[in-house]
């Protein structure tokens, strides 16, 4: 079992920053792609981004050239610095860490006003 621990959400006006972490429970993090999803009221979860374990990434078209993901392996734990915050980036961020079974973390709240 991995679990998978949150924090960094927050209130922030639009064009501010946050960065989000993602601290796994177990050393075998270096074996997962890790990535961050997020999830909108009313709207279903979806890729932010992913990280895979040798530091390749991925991006959704809507954040591309704001956001970035990064992992620290030493430290079992992903990043996700967000810049140009927008309105429509409120949502619930979900870790997520993938091997031949997934796992997820319980969520931060991020809220971006306007």
């Amino acid at each position: 079992q991995v679990q998978l621990v949150e924090s960094g959400g927050g209130l922030v006006q639009s064009g501010g920053s946050l960065r989000l972490s993602c601290a796994a429970s177990r050393s075998i993090f270096n074996w997962y792609i890790m990535g961050w999803y997020r999830q909108a009221p009313g709207k279903q979860r979806e890729l932010v981004a992913h990280i895979t374990t040798d530091g390749s990434t991925n991006y959704a078209d809507f954040v591309k050239g704001r956001f970035t993901i990064s992992r620290d392996n030493a430290k079992s734990t992903v990043y996700l610095q967000m810049n140009s915050l927008k309105p429509e980036d409120t949502a619930v961020y979900y870790c997520n860490a993938l091997a031949v079974v997934q796992y997820w973390g319980q969520g931060t709240q991020v809220t971006v006003s306007s």
